[in-house]
């Protein structure tokens, strides 16, 4: 029996990413960084 329930947060960032053509800083996720579903702005 395990005492505690073990949470698994996501890793969130905060990273300028294009959204709707203007650069805002958001929090994302290290997994979706790597994978290209957000893409970061020069």
């Amino acid at each position: 029996m395990v005492a505690t329930k073990r949470r698994f947060e996501p890793n969130l960032q905060k990273v300028r990413i294009q959204v709707g053509g203007t650069p805002r800083r958001e929090y994302v996720c290290t997994r979706c960084l790597k994978s290209g579903k957000v893409l970061k702005a020069a």
